[in-house]
């Protein structure tokens, strides 16, 4: 058995533990496992990801780097919650000594700013509709009809932020929905690479509430791909504006796009907390 060490962080209740390079090093085992042994809430620690810093990243402009796995054992391009509390992380420890830098990730460069008020404003980048990128078995990402055990259809928006998403506007229980039809959707096989699940009722043109089905995580209490994604499935629909408060179960987001249905090529912002919980020992 070897001792590593390790932090707990979490933004909106969304929560992740945090290994330095070295004590993942240490540990002698695989991300894979590591996550499988470490989030489990009943035997372990318990979070939905485990994230390791990479210190030295291989991609041209990245300060530092990050690995991210869900608390399946499975990989994930991105985590909206887990980069601010990464991005905290980093800073706090004085691993990177800049409010403002790249991040390494699967989903490529990702930009973090830690702001005075102690929240984190995060570049996302692009949000990808291109249904072959997302994945989607579907010609157009926007409003397609996906059919759920009893006859049931929603008209769904798929959408990438690095991870795929399905995005259904409704003006149902979102909460119900989330926990009735997730998984199914979410191992549908329209999404070849699984998906990320989001049921969201407009408030106005500026609020919307969210309940996420996460892939690798099931019902989490946030999750800021999915705030981004559904933001711009909502706006692409002509159902918000550029600014929207978005929120989630264990608190609330803003997500900021200047895009639309006619051109998406520009980059979503998210801003939120990031805090810690805790820091241990364990043995693994």
């Amino acid at each position: 058995m070897t001792v590593i060490n390790f932090t707990k962080m979490q933004g909106l209740g969304n929560d992740f533990i945090i290994l330095d390079y070295e004590e993942y090093k240490k540990s002698g085992k695989s991300p894979e496992s590591l996550a499988l042994e470490l989030c489990n809430r009943n035997f372990s620690i318990g979070a939905d990801g485990l994230i390791i810093v990479n210190p030295n990243p291989e991609t041209e402009g990245a300060d530092i780097g990050w690995i991210f796995y869900n608390s399946d054992g499975s990989e994930a391009q991105m985590c909206g919650n887990g980069i601010r509390c990464f991005a905290k992380y980093v800073t706090t420890k004085g691993l990177i000594n800049k409010k403002e830098f790249s991040v390494e990730t699967k989903a490529g460069l990702i930009i973090p700013k830690i702001l005075e008020d102690g929240k984190v404003k995060v570049n996302m980048s692009k949000p990808v509709l291109d249904p072959a990128k997302i994945p989607v078995r579907a010609e157009n990402p926007v409003n397609f009809d996906i059919e759920v055990m009893g006859g049931k259809v929603f008209q769904a928006t798929a959408v990438s932020m690095g991870n795929p998403h399905c995005v259904i506007i409704t003006e149902e229980n979102t909460k119900m929905l989330a926990l009735k039809h997730g998984r199914e959707i979410e191992l549908s096989p329209l999404f070849p690479s699984k998906t990320n699940v989001e049921f969201v009722k407009i408030i106005s043109r500026n609020e919307i509430n969210l309940d996420v089905w996460e892939r690798g995580c099931a019902i989490t209490l946030a999750c800021g791909t999915g705030a981004c994604a559904s933001v711009v499935a909502a706006i692409i629909n002509d159902l918000c504006d550029k600014k929207v408060k978005v929120n989630l179960p264990g608190g609330a987001l803003v997500i900021e796009w200047e895009g639309n249905a006619e051109n998406t090529d520009y980059d979503v912002f998210m801003t939120g907390p990031a805090e810690l919980s805790f820091i241990g020992d364990i043995k693994v």
